[in-house]
């Protein structure tokens, strides 16, 4: 059986230092600036009053006794479960108990809803404004450049993804362009960046992504969200809870595993 010929493309060494080590350069550099600009553009969080605090905090609870109650006796859980369903369905902990039945207010015009969202724009336009700049700048200075060959085999499917910018069908996958290596870049820099600034730091793109889904607690007590419904589907979801604790039957267990 033939084998295949390895593919071998005269390059000039220079590539590695006038392409591969400049963009990199740039995109930590672009991260550390985008990580400081982002704590200057912050806004520091605005203290919440006791009545906030308790109706986030009550619903914070029957999530927890929901989701532990296997760590509790049946009679403590079932005092917690009556307490807690007593209270959201009567709602004893809402901020606003008038208000109950009437649709939230709109996000627009609150003005908390709307800091909340402008600094949710401030980081989208801190991530947006430099990627853009950078593959603009890419695309004018090194775009169709081949710049190094991964040390490993790669299957065709990675070839779109590796050859970006390079219009070739007969190049080898382990072949990476310019442009790919920029999005490697965006993608593989957190260990770096982690170094650099901190575990919790606003330099990642990915890590800024996924919270710009926001976390639960924030999703759960956000603009538009009508608190009375969750407490009602907490009661409901408490309710349905058949349970069981992982203390039912201990001592039997420890005799047994004493006799083996």
């Amino acid at each position: 059986m033939a084998q295949v010929p390895v593919q071998t493309i005269p390059r000039d060494p220079q590539l590695f230092y006038w392409i591969l080590i400049p963009i990199t350069i740039v995109m930590i550099l672009t991260g550390v600036l985008r990580h400081y600009a982002t704590v200057l553009m912050a806004s520091s969080p605005k203290k919440l009053d006791r009545k906030t605090t308790r109706e986030q905090r009550s619903l914070l609870h029957g999530i927890n006794v929901r989701g532990n109650y296997h760590a509790l006796s049946k009679a403590s859980f079932t005092a917690r479960r009556d307490t807690l369903i007593t209270a959201f369905e009567s709602g004893a902990y809402l901020k606003d108990p008038d208000n109950r039945g009437q649709p939230p207010p709109n996000p627009m015009t609150d003005p908390n809803a709307m800091e909340g969202m402008m600094g949710m724009m401030k980081n989208q336009m801190a991530m947006i404004i430099p990627n853009t700049l950078i593959m603009s700048w890419i695309n004018a200075f090194f775009s169709g450049y081949v710049i190094m060959k991964l040390p490993f085999p790669l299957t065709i499917k990675f070839k779109s993804m590796l050859q970006a910018g390079v219009a070739t069908k007969d190049m080898d996958p382990r072949w990476m362009s310019s442009i790919s290596w920029y999005f490697l870049c965006i993608f593989g820099l957190q260990s770096v960046f982690n170094f650099l600034l901190g575990s919790d730091n606003a330099a990642n793109q990915m890590a800024q992504q996924m919270g710009g889904m926001g976390p639960q607690t924030a999703q759960m007590f956000g603009p538009g969200v009508d608190p009375n419904k969750q407490f009602l589907a907490e009661a409901e979801n408490l309710a349905v809870i058949e349970h069981h604790s992982v203390l039912d039957g201990v001592e039997q267990r420890i005799l047994e595993g004493i006799k083996v």
